[in-house]
């Protein structure tokens, strides 16, 4: 794995699983981010460039460095003793350190950025490749808003890898990654909403209400990649529940094609609900990557959070009208 100074930097290995799909010899640079959340192992199979996106903790900023420098247990635990944690965007510098680093070795590139609707970082990167560009005219770059929270981010990486090794060129994939994204899906809830509260992402108020009636949020995203919510339970054991109904209604059964199943440090309720998927129609021998929330995106939603994320049917074919209208209007189809 290729990495510059602000990127984790990690011996390529090979997980069985999806070792002949990541030995071919590429010509196209895949570089993602660890808003994707992928684990550790998996991180360390791919031949993909990752980028430490930043996170201020009481005070001092880190680089997300996928669990190398602080455990899942101890970031969490921080938070839960009142530790502050927040994030900031990639800055324009560091864009155009690395993208003029790729543009020097001239393998054509392609960035699969973190969804801009909660983050301004893919318009910093495509100031910053809009400049590189420029300067490189021959240099093929493409940045894609993968418009995926979380480790949805992860599915796509793994799947844009073995698309790269069957043989797509840089706007190929660029351009099979921005369609293939709206077939990513991805449910999750919280234990509790004052993470997002403190982030300025949902009103105190009813953050403190939802705390009072024991009230667990499940949440998805929409097709700019931005927070949505769709449904209330009461009791975290009925959210839990509710996450297993999502995927039976969502999921499309292809036994190639891995799920993910993420917390922030909650193991125990990502062990029942891995079970619970276990022992639907057709899913017990499923490929299932556990992993765990990482530090970026654990810093806004906090301790507790369960998702469970996986490849079905195109989600924009769900969108109502209004929306069709309102995406034209924005150039998206």
């Amino acid at each position: 794995m290729r990495a510059a100074a602000f990127f984790c930097k990690r011996e390529r290995e090979h997980m069985a699983e999806t070792h002949s799909a990541h030995e071919a010899p590429s010509g196209v640079r895949i570089v993602i981010d660890t808003c994707a959340d992928l684990t550790p192992e998996v991180a360390a199979s791919l031949d993909v460039d990752i980028l430490g996106f930043p996170y201020i903790l009481d005070g001092e900023e880190h680089t997300d460095d996928i669990w190398t420098s602080i455990t899942p247990e101890e970031f969490y635990d921080k938070l839960r003793a009142g530790s502050s944690a927040s994030t900031s965007a990639v800055s324009l510098g560091r864009y155009l350190e690395f993208f003029e680093q790729c543009a020097q070795e001239g393998t054509p590139t392609v960035y699969l950025c973190f969804t801009s609707a909660l983050s301004s970082s893919y318009g910093t990167a495509c100031t910053a490749a809009d400049q590189v560009r420029a300067s490189y005219p021959d240099f093929e770059l493409h940045v894609v808003d993968n418009a995926l929270p979380c480790a949805c981010g992860e599915l796509l990486a793994l799947e844009a890898v073995r698309q790269r090794a069957a043989g797509l060129d840089a706007s190929q994939l660029a351009a099979w990654a921005d369609e293939a994204k709206t077939y990513i899906h991805g449910y999750f809830t919280l234990d509790s909403l004052d993470a997002l509260s403190a982030g300025g992402r949902i009103p105190p108020a009813a953050a403190q209400l939802s705390s009072k009636l024991d009230i667990k949020p499940e949440l998805s995203f929409d097709l700019s990649g931005a927070l949505s919510l769709i449904g209330v339970n009461r009791g975290r054991k009925k959210a839990l529940k509710s996450l297993v109904k999502s995927f039976k209604e969502n999921w499309v059964p292809d036994p190639s094609m891995p799920v993910t199943i993420v917390s922030a440090d909650a193991e125990k309720d990502a062990d029942w609900l891995e079970a619970a998927i276990r022992k639907e129609d057709g899913c017990s021998d499923l490929s299932i990557i556990r992993g765990s929330v990482g530090p970026t995106i654990g810093s806004h939603v906090g301790p507790g959070m369960v998702a469970i994320i996986f490849w079905g049917g195109d989600r924009s074919e769900k969108i109502s009208l209004s929306d069709r209208i309102a995406r034209r209007v924005r150039g998206g189809e």
